[in-house]
C-alpha cells in the first residue's frame, strides 16, 4: 500500500483521488525496487562515464565498446524476495529477466554469472533453498541456451532468512545497431508479444519493497512469478530477428511492475494510451489492475511505426509467440489507461515515472568490534576447516549443473574468472564482493570488492572495461544501514574509478531482513566486471617451479574465513594498492609467470591448494596471519626466473612438486596429502549429493 505520506503527495499534485489502477500504478513504481528513492542520491556519486561506454544507465541495459566492430550489453539484477518464497522459479525467472534486458537492447546474450548468498549449510531450510536456486538458475539457463560462466557463494548466518540470487547476463550487439527502450515518436504503436498475461507476479515490484515476514512462503507466493524458458528461448530468438529488420523503433521487456511498468517508462519521453482489453490473457475474468500490473514472464514491448505492426506481428506469429497492437505513443505528457470502453487511469507520465519525492534518512556510523582472539587448535586441523568451509570449497556440485559451453564461445570457467573467445580476443568476467569484511569496513571493502573482481581478470591478463553492481542492504529506514549503503557506494565508486572502470548499470535492492529469524544481511554490495584480455586458459605450474608472495602480508583477520570458523576476530582489511595488481596483469599477459592467483577468501592457505597443492612453501612471522591473513592487494604467483619479479614486493616461499602441500612456518610444520585436500574441498558435493 502506498504509504499516507505519498498518498497526500500524488492526490495534492492531481487535485483528486487516485482509480484502483492509478493507485496500483503508483505502489509499484514509486516502490524501493522501481524508483530507487532513498538511493538516487548517493547512486549519482558513481563515475558511469569512459571512453568506451556507449549507453551508460538508465535503460535497461548498458552498451560498452569491445572493438570496432563488437559491442557489449550487460546488465545486473536481484530477485531475492521471490527466491525465499518459491526458490527455484524465483531464481529460474531472476534469470529470464535480466535475459530480456539484454534482448531488449537488439543484443544476442552469449553469457551469465550468478553470485549467490545464503545462511548457513547446517540448516535444513538452507540446505533447500540452495538445491531449488541452484536448479532454477542450471535448468533455465541450460533451456534458453546461455552459459553460466561464472558464479560466486557465500554462507553466513545473515542471509538466513533472506538469500540473495543476483544474476549478470552479457550479450553482443554491433555498437550502431543496439536498440533503447525511450519511445521516438508520437503515431507510433506499441506492439506486446510472447506469454499471455495471467495474475502469477502480482504486486512483484512493491513485494520486493519488503522486509520478508514468517508467513511470508504462504501469502506471497502469487508475487512469484512463474517462468517458460522455451518460451524465452523463442523469443530470444524473434526478438533478434525483429531487431534486423531496423523496423524496431525502441523496445522493453516486461519485469518489475508489468505492462503498467514497462509503457509507463518507454513512453516517459511523450505519453501514452494503453487498450487494457487488447492484451491477450490466458485468465478469464482479469480487471485492469490485473492485466497492467501482473508480472507474467517471457513478454516484451516494442515501438514501431503504423505501417510495420504486421510485420513485427508475422515474425512472433513465426515463432509461435501471441502478440497484440495494445497502444501508441502521443504528443501529450500523460499516461492514459483504457479499459471496458471507459479510462481507468489518467496521469502526468513525469509523475509517475519520475515524481517520487525524494527520500531522506538518517544515517549513523556502525562500531565493529576488532578485539583479535588467538584462534586454539592446530594449524593443520585449522587449514582443513579453512578448506572446508563452504565459501571456499570447492563448486562442483554446482557447476555440473550448468552447461558452460553452449555457444561454444567458453575457452574456460576455470579458477579465477570466465573465458570467452569474441573474435580475436577474450572476454573475462568475474563477479561477487565479501560481506564479512564489507561490514566490518564499508567504505574500504567495498572498493576492495571492485579491487578483488580486477585482481581476478589480472592473473588472467586482463583489465576491466565496465562494472556493474547489485547493492543489497536490510532496511534503509535503519541508520546504520543507510550509513553502510552510503559508503559503500563511495567506495565502490571511488576504486572504479582508479580503476577506469565505469559502472555503468545496476540494481538496488532494499529490504532484505526477515522477521522470522531476525535477521538482516550484512551489507552485500556485489559487483559484476567485464574485462578484455588475451585469449588464455588459466595457467596451472609445474614441477620445479618456484612459489612467489607478491605484495605485503597484515593482519587482517577480521571477516576472514578463519574468523567465521573459529570466531577470532581481527581488523579488517584495509583498500588495497593497485600498484602490485597492475604489474602482475602485465607479467601474466606477458606469459612471463608460470601461474598466478590472487589472494582473497581463506587467504594463501586457500591459494596455494588451488595453484600448487603439490609443494614445499616455508614462511616467516605469525602462522596464523601467515598462512590465513585476507589482506587484499597480494598474489601467489609461479615462476622460472626470479628475475621476471624485479620491481615488486615480494618473498620467494617454495617449490612446485612433491607429494601434498608441505608447510613450515617459524617452528611449526604440517603436511596436508593430496587425499585431504580433497577430502576438505569436496565438503559441499558431499553434503548435497548423500
Amino acid at each position: 500500500m502506498l504509504s499516507a505520506d505519498d498518498l497526500g503527495f500524488i492526490t495534492g499534485k492531481l487535485g483528486r483521488d487516485l482509480t484502483d489502477v492509478e493507485a496500483a500504478c503508483f505502489e509499484n513504481l514509486w516502490s524501493e525496487h522501481c524508483s530507487y528513492r532513498s538511493t538516487k542520491s548517493v547512486l549519482k556519486t558513481l563515475p558511469t562515464e569512459g571512453e568506451d561506454v556507449i549507453l551508460g544507465p538508465g535503460d535497461d541495459a548498458a552498451v560498452v565498446r569491445f572493438s570496432d566492430d563488437l559491442a557489449i550489453v550487460v546488465g545486473m539484477e536481484s530477485h531475492n524476495h521471490p527466491s525465499y518464497v518459491d526458490p527455484y522459479d524465483g531464481a529460474a525467472t531472476g534469470v529470464g529477466g535480466i535475459v530480456r534486458d539484454i534482448i531488449s537492447m537488439g543484443a544476442r546474450p552469449i553469457a551469465l554469472m550468478d553470485p549467490l548468498y545464503f545462511g548457513s549449510l547446517d540448516e535444513e531450510k538452507t540446505r533447500y533453498l540452495f538445491e531449488h536456486i541452484v536448479a532454477g538458475i542450471g535448468d533455465y539457463g541450460n533451456c534458453i541456451g546461455v552459459p553460466v560462466v561464472r558464479g560466486e557463494t557465500v554462507f553466513d548466518p545473515s542471509y538466513q532468512g533472506n538469500p540473495l540470487v543476483n544474476v549478470v547476463c552479457v550479450g553482443v550487439v554491433k555498437p550502431d545497431q543496439y536498440l533503447t527502450a525511450r519511445v521516438k515518436a508520437p503515431g507510433n504503436r506499441l506492439v506486446l508479444y510472447g506469454s499471455s498475461t495471467g495474475r502469477d507476479g502480482l504486486g512483484g515490484a512493491s513485494f520486493a519493497s519488503r522486509d520478508l515476514s514468517e508467513d511470508s512462503e504462504a501469502s506471497e507466493r502469487t508475487s512469484v512469478q512463474v517462468g517458460d524458458p522455451y518460451t524465452e528461448k523463442l523469443l530470444i530468438e524473434a526478438t533478434c530477428e525483429m531487431a534486423a529488420t531496423g523496423k524496431v523503433l525502441s523496445c522493453r521487456d516486461l519485469g518489475a511492475a508489468g505492462l503498467a511498468g514497462a509503457s509507463s517508462e518507454m513512453a516517459s519521453s511523450y505519453g501514452a494510451r494503453i487498450v487494457a482489453d487488447r492484451v491477450h490473457l490466458r485468465e478469464e475474468g482479469m480487471n485492469a489492475v490485473e492485466i497492467m500490473l501482473a508480472e507474467s514472464q517471457e513478454r516484451m514491448l516494442v515501438e514501431v511505426a503504423p505501417e510495420d505492426v504486421a510485420l513485427m506481428g508475422s515474425i512472433a506469429e513465426k515463432y509461435d509467440l501471441r502478440w497484440s497492437e495494445i497502444g501508441e505513443v502521443i504528443a501529450e505528457p500523460r499516461y492514459i489507461v483504457e479499459f471496458e470502453g471507459k479510462v481507468v487511469c489518467d496521469l502526468p507520465v513525469d509523475l509517475l515515472v519520475g515524481g517520487t519525492p525524494g527520500c531522506v534518512l538518517p544515517k549513523a556510523p556502525k562500531t565493529t568490534d576488532t578485539t583479535y582472539t588467538q584462534p586454539e587448535g592446530a594449524l593443520k586441523g585449522l587449514a582443513l576447516a579453512v578448506l572446508s568451509y563452504p565459501d571456499v570449497a570447492s563448486k562442483e556440485w554446482i557447476v555440473e549443473q550448468y552447461d558452460h559451453h553452449v555457444q561454444l564461445r567458453t575457452v574456460s570457467t576455470d579458477h579465477d574468472a570466465g573465458v570467452l573467445r569474441l573474435g580475436d580476443a577474450a572476454l573475462v568476467l568475474s563477479c561477487g564482493c565479501n560481506p564479512r569484511h564489507i561490514a566490518l569496513a564499508p567504505y574500504e571493502n567495498a572498493a576492495n570488492a571492485v579491487y578483488e573482481n580486477a585482481a581476478n581478470l589480472a592473473c588472467l591478463g586482463a583489465r576491466p572495461l565496465c562494472i556493474v553492481n547489485c547493492l543489497n542492504f536490510a532496511s534503509p529506514s535503519h541508520p546504520e544501514v543507510f550509513w553502510e549503503m552510503e559508503q559503500s557506494v563511495l567506495g565502490l565508486g571511488d576504486m572504479a574509478r582508479a580503476l577506469g572502470a565505469p559502472v555503468v548499470g545496476g540494481n538496488v535492492s532494499m529490504y532484505n531482513e526477515s522477521d522470522e529469524f531476525g535477521t538482516e544481511i550484512k551489507p552485500t554490495p556485489t559487483i559484476g566486471m567485464v574485462g578484455k584480455g588475451p585469449v588464455r586458459r588459466w595457467i596451472a605450474p609445474v614441477v620445479g617451479d618456484r612459489l612467489a608472495l607478491v605484495g605485503a602480508t597484515g593482519a587482517h583477520l577480521g571477516g576472514s574465513i578463519l574468523d567465521a570458523v573459529t570466531g577470532c576476530g581481527g581488523a579488517a582489511p584495509p583498500k588495497a594498492d593497485l600498484a602490485v595488481m597492475e604489474k602482475v596483469r602485465d607479467l601474466v599477459a606477458a606469459d612471463a609467470l608460470t601461474g598466478a592467483t590472487d589472494l582473497s577468501k581463506g587467504g594463501l592457505i586457500a591459494a596455494l591448494t588451488k595453484l600448487a597443492p603439490d609443494a614445499e612453501v616455508t614462511l616467516a612471522g605469525d602462522p596464523h596471519v601467515a598462512l590465513f591473513s585476507e589482506t587484499y592487494g597480494r598474489f601467489l604467483v609461479a615462476f622460472k626466473d626470479e628475475a621476471v619479479l624485479e620491481g615488486l614486493d615480494y618473498q620467494v616461499i617454495g617449490t612446485v612438486g612433491g607429494e601434498g602441500l608441505s608447510v613450515t612456518v617459524g617452528d611449526e610444520a604440517f603436511t596436508l596429502s593430496r587425499e585431504e585436500i580433497e577430502e576438505a574441498r569436496t565438503s559441499i558435493t558431499r553434503l548435497m549429493r548423500f
